[in-house]
C-alpha cells in the first residue's frame, strides 16, 4: 500500500489541529479528529484560599489549550459569590457553596451549578522568635480570637506547651477582613469545639470578630502576622510554606497534635460521603491522621450557557480540573478530590446546557 508523505506545512499543522495546506486522506492518518474545547478568555473571580492552585492549574491548562485563557481575580469568597451574582464573571469561586439565599439572588435553584474542585488546609501561623514547636487546642484557640486568652503565657497555653519558653507578651489577633470562605471554614472548626464560640460569634464567611485587627486575603493575614511578631492568625498553607511563617500544631478530635498537611486534609476528607452543597464540612474529622481545619473549595457557573462556544470552554476547563488537573495541586499543598467528590462535580457538569443541549459531549 502506498503511503502518503506530508509537506513541511501539513506535518505541523495536523499535529496542531488537523489542518493542512492541502488536507490530509483518512485513509492515510491515524491522528484522532481534535476535542471540541471552546474558546475564550474567561473571567473568575473569588476565593484566595486555592488561588495558587488555579493560577498554575490555569495555566497548564492554557499551555494544553491556547485558545482558551483565564483571567482569574482572588478577592474573596464573597466577592467572588457578588461577581457571579452580578453576571460580570464566567465563574464565581468560594470556599464554602452557596446558600439558599444567595442562589435564589443569582436566579434560583435550576440557574446555578456548583462542583468542588480541589481540598486546601488552613494552617495558624504565628510570629514568636525562639517558639520553633507550638501546640494549641480548639478551646484554647478560640479563646485567643475570642480575646479572652490574652497573653502567650496565659495557664491555657502554658499547659498545652509544657517545657517552652513562651512570653508574657500581649498576642495580636489578626483575621480576614473581606467575605472569606477560609473564614467560614475557621470559624465552622471554632464553633464545633468551643461552646463559647458558637453562642457569642458562630460560623460564616463574615463574622463580628471580638478581637484583633483584620487583613484583605489570605496573602494579607499572612504579611500581617508575619510582620507582627507575637501575632497570631489563620492562613491557608500555601501562603504560609511560600511565605515561610511558623505554624502550631492543632490537637485534632482524636487527641494528637497535627501540622497542616496535604496529608491530613486527605484523612478528614476520606470520611465524608455523600459530598454535596449542602454536605461539605470536613472541620474537626475524627480521623487520627486528620487536620482538623481542612476544607473543600468549589466554583459556581451558570447552568444556561448562552454562548456555546465560551460554555465549552468553561465546561471543558472544569472537566479538566477535576480530572487532569488535580495534579497541579500537589505541589502547592492541596489535596486531590476523592473519586466520590470527583464524580459528584462531573455529574454537575452534565448539567450545563446550551440552547436546550448538553454542553459536554
Amino acid at each position: 500500500m502506498r503511503t502518503e508523505r506530508l509537506s513541511p506545512c501539513l506535518a505541523v499543522l495536523a499535529a496542531v489541529a488537523l489542518v493542512g495546506c492541502g488536507g490530509v486522506s483518512s485513509s492515510t492518518s491515524s491522528t484522532p479528529a481534535p476535542v471540541d474545547v471552546g474558546s475564550g478568555q474567561l473571567q473568575g473571580a473569588g476565593a484566595t484560599f486555592p488561588e495558587p492552585y488555579y493560577t498554575r492549574a490555569f495555566f497548564a491548562y492554557n499551555q494544553k489549550y491556547s485558545r482558551v485563557s483565564v483571567n482569574y481575580q482572588a478577592i474573596g469568597s464573597g466577592g467572588g459569590i457578588q461577581q457571579f451574582t452580578k453576571g460580570t464573571v464566567d465563574f464565581g469561586a468560594s470556599d464554602v457553596p452557596m446558600t439558599a439565599q444567595e442562589i435564589q439572588a443569582a436566579g434560583g435553584d435550576e440557574t446555578v451549578v456548583q462542583l468542588p474542585t480541589i481540598i486546601g488546609v488552613e494552617a495558624i501561623a504565628y510570629n514568636l522568635p525562639g517558639v520553633d514547636k507550638l501546640q494549641l487546642d480548639g478551646p484554647t484557640l478560640a479563646g485567643i480570637f475570642l480575646g479572652t486568652v490574652k497573653k502567650w503565657n496565659d495557664p491555657a497555653i502554658t499547659a498545652l506547651n509544657s517545657g517552652s519558653k513562651l512570653p508574657g507578651s500581649d498576642i495580636p489577633v489578626v483575621h480576614r477582613s473581606d467575605g472569606s470562605g477560609t473564614t467560614y471554614a475557621f470559624t465552622d472548626y471554632l464553633s464545633k469545639v468551643s461552646p463559647d464560640w458558637q453562642s457569642k460569634v458562630g460560623k460564616g464567611k463574615s463574622v463580628q470578630w471580638p478581637a484583633g485587627v483584620g487583613a484583605s486575603g489570605n496573602q494579607g493575614v499572612g504579611q500581617q502576622v508575619k510582620t507582627t511578631e507575637g501575632s497570631v492568625g489563620y492562613v491557608e498553607l500555601a501562603y504560609v510554606i511560600q511565605s515561610k511563617l511558623q505554624m502550631a500544631f492543632l490537637k485534632n478530635k482524636a487527641g494528637s497534635f497535627v501540622q497542616a498537611s496535604l496529608d491530613g486534609a486527605t484523612a478528614a476528607a476520606s470520611s465524608l460521603t455523600g459530598v454535596s452543597p449542602t454536605n461539605f464540612s470536613i472541620t474537626d474529622d475524627p480521623g487520627a491522621k486528620a487536620y482538623p481545619i481542612s476544607s473543600y473549595s468549589w466554583l459556581i457557573l451558570r447552568k444556561e450557557q448562552t454562548d456555546l462556544t465560551k460554555g465549552k470552554a468553561v465546561v471543558n476547563l472544569m472537566k479538566w480540573l477535576v480530572t487532569d488537573g488535580q495534579q497541579y495541586g500537589k505541589d502547592l499543598q492541596y489535596a486531590p478530590l476523592p473519586k466520590e467528590a470527583q464524580q459528584f462535580a462531573l455529574d454537575q457538569l452534565e448539567k450545563v446546557i446550551s440552547g436546550g443541549k448538553p454542553v459536554l459531549t
